[in-house]
């Protein structure tokens, strides 16, 4: 089964830091549109940025200015630099394609923010 591999997450104290890192194998990676996305117990699955094969990207409100989506084509990689965190930000992270279509889900990885 091809699905992305979420890795990076963690435990931190508001104002942390922490950079998650997304495998995706079956696609044409520098071609496809990436996203990351999060997932809070009782909550829906929210985009929170995304990041074109151009190198454009956009958050969602709640992230800009704190998070940094970026890419690496050689190594079929993206990763999402999350600064200032905030408790709001526990979430379960995962990764996917925006853009043709999205691929499985993967496992995720889980981000907990608390002092």
């Amino acid at each position: 089964q091809v699905q992305p591999v979420e890795s990076g997450g963690g435990l931190v104290q508001p104002g942390g830091s922490l950079r998650l890192s997304c495998a995706v194998s079956g696609i044409r990676f520098s071609l496809a549109r990436l996203g990351w996305y999060r997932q809070a117990p009782g909550k829906e699955r929210e985009l929170v940025a995304e990041i074109r094969s151009g190198g454009t990207t956009d958050y969602a409100d709640s992230v800009k200015g704190r998070f940094t989506i970026s890419r690496d084509n050689g190594r079929g990689t993206m990763y999402l630099q999350m600064n200032s965190l905030k408790p709001e930000d526990t979430a379960a992270y995962y990764c996917n394609v925006v853009f043709p279509y999205p691929t499985s889900w993967g496992q995720g990885t889980q981000v907990t923010i608390s002092s």
